[in-house]
């Protein structure tokens, strides 16, 4: 085995069993992921820069084939269920053990840096790919460390193992496919197998994070954030993918702190990554000109993006391969980024949500009854190729906005919500972004300017002391008038041609909410059981 690199950890790999590799590169820059990439076909350079790569079958996330090992550290406290799935330390052990085989005279690659901005709560990680495009990935999504000292001493808090090509044996390891996402917070631990979306990778740190924070006080979040003229007037935007948190964060107004993880602790609110994973299908360059230069730039990696093999110019209309085409580009790509990934405590709270169903107003004003109900339901809609299976549009409810990714019971997440908005005294709001005038496939995506004008109005204290109507199935309050958003926009039932119609789906989706809501109720207090519809 030789290690290759002018950065090289002290704390090698045989610290995690790994030995007899073959060449084993740490800590490479950019410009040498790439000529390894290139060098073993694992891409090729799109015009002006950006790396292409192709994720293969899987272009989205597999939750189906995540699983939370059963160790006496963490069993009591793990939200166990469909989403943390079982698996026993010895299954895991297994599966450790041939991929430490597996990998022997293989070539490897090292990224080591950090997730967390906020020294304080920073946690050094360590990223191990058999793809060097995925190194890449790793270096443009997580806080990377620049002193050669502190590299070379470098020991991992936690450590992901990812080797596509290396699969399991369902027969044998009780999977239910090849693909597996596999956490071991005893060994601060997550192995990944089977799958060449790096997009696991990322998610993998995020349930990390999710893991510890909490225990140290802080709330670990699914959402981006941004400030105004100064820190003091920060926002955070929550919502699944799809739902436009990368978006409505990169705001030229707003200086952008982060586009999707952040933890919120007793000094502010603080990034987990170091770069940007936004969707980049049918990007808009005017309306959001930002993200898209940087899928013209070296370094950018373009996930399943088509192009053409004359000029190697990108287009970003073309979903053959996925509606989930991705780029991933660190932080400092976009020119009004907090490099420092710090803000204040938000005064803004917005929840994203996609709605399906078309009948949710595209902005309501949320009391803290309703912001804790609404966070724990998480409604959105899945979009299409964000996750395996899913081909258009469907209702999810995904607790705190983040259901993939909470590895403890909700209510742990609720209520450091709750406190936090008690503490400091943010408005929380509903957005939402999804369908108007129909549902899918009858009515239309609501157009983002008329939601960037919605926002901004909220940000800038416009409707603090608006005039509101309040809808009957959710009991939200509707500002009945946005300067610049036709009045009719603003209430959903007006822009239904058929308001029987809108009645009937609007009564369907609120039966939907409390029929979710059932595995809450014993936890919540009435005030935030009676914040939803009634029953």
């Amino acid at each position: 085995m030789q290690n290759h690199g002018a950065y090289i950890s002290k704390y090698g790999i045989e610290n995690h069993g790994i030995r007899n590799a073959g060449t084993v590169y740490w800590n490479q820059t950019t410009p040498m992921l790439y000529e390894q990439a290139l060098r073993r076909r694992e891409g090729v350079i799109a015009h002006l820069g950006a790396l292409l790569v192709s994720t293969g079958d899987y272009t989205g996330r597999s939750p189906k084939d995540k699983y939370v090992v059963v160790e006496p550290t963490s069993e009591n406290e793990i939200w166990w269920g469909n989403i943390n799935q079982r698996v026993s330390q010895e299954v895991f052990d297994n599966l450790l053990r041939r991929m430490q085989a597996y990998m022997q005279n293989k070539d490897l690659y090292v990224f080591d840096g950090y997730a967390g901005a906020d020294p304080n709560y920073r946690m050094p990680i360590r990223i191990i790919n058999e793809y060097a495009w995925h190194n890449l990935f790793a270096r443009n999504m997580f806080i990377r460390e620049l002193d050669a000292e502190k590299l070379q001493n470098h020991v991992p808090g936690f450590t992901v193992i990812d080797m596509p090509r290396f699969h399991a044996e369902p027969e044998f390891d009780g999977t239910k496919s090849q693909t597996f996402i596999m956490v071991d917070f005893g060994r601060r631990m997550v192995i990944i197998g089977g799958t060449e979306y790096a997009g696991e990778i990322k998610k993998s740190i995020f349930t990390a994070m999710n893991y510890y924070l909490p225990k140290q006080g802080v709330m670990s979040m699914h959402c981006s954030t941004n400030y105004g003229k100064d820190k003091s007037d920060a926002a955070l935007f929550f919502g699944l993918s799809g739902t436009g948190k990368t978006t409505l964060s990169n705001d030229v107004n707003r200086t952008l702190v982060g586009d999707d993880e952040h933890g919120w602790s007793d000094d502010g609110v603080f990034n987990f990554e170091g770069g940007c994973y936004a969707k980049v299908i049918r990007l808009d360059p005017e309306g959001e000109p930002e993200i898209y230069q940087t899928t013209r730039r070296f370094g950018t990696v373009l996930e399943n993006v088509i192009f053409s093999s004359d000029n190697r110019r990108v287009n970003l209309d073309d979903a053959t391969l996925t509606q989930n085409t991705r780029a991933v580009y660190p932080i400092q790509h976009i020119a009004s980024a907090d490099q420092e990934g710090l803000s204040s405590h938000p005064k803004n709270v917005m929840f994203l949500t996609a709605d399906a169903f078309g009948v949710l107003p595209p902005i309501s004003k949320l009391t803290k009854a309703q912001a804790m109900y609404h966070f724990l339901s998480g409604y959105t809609a899945k979009v299409a190729g964000t996750e395996r299976g899913v081909t258009e549009p469907r209702p999810e409810f995904s607790t705190c906005f983040a259901a993939p990714f909470i590895p403890l019971n909700p209510g742990v997440y609720a209520k450091l919500l709750g406190d936090k908005i008690d503490q400091h005294g943010s408005h929380v709001w509903l957005i939402n972004t999804g369908w108007t005038g129909g549902p899918a496939g009858v009515g239309s995506r609501m157009k983002l300017a008329y939601t960037r004008r919605m926002v901004t109005a909220a940000l800038n204290g416009e409707l603090d002391d608006m005039e509101t109507a309040q809808e009957p199935f959710f009991g939200l309050f509707i500002p009945k008038h946005i300067e610049g958003v036709p009045d009719e926009i603003l209430n959903p039932r007006n822009t239904w041609a058929d308001s029987a119609a809108y009645d009937e789906q609007a009564a369907k989706l609120a039966a939907m909410f409390v029929e979710n809501f059932r595995q809450f109720e014993s936890g919540v207090s009435s005030e935030v059981l009676k914040a939803g519809p009634a029953k």
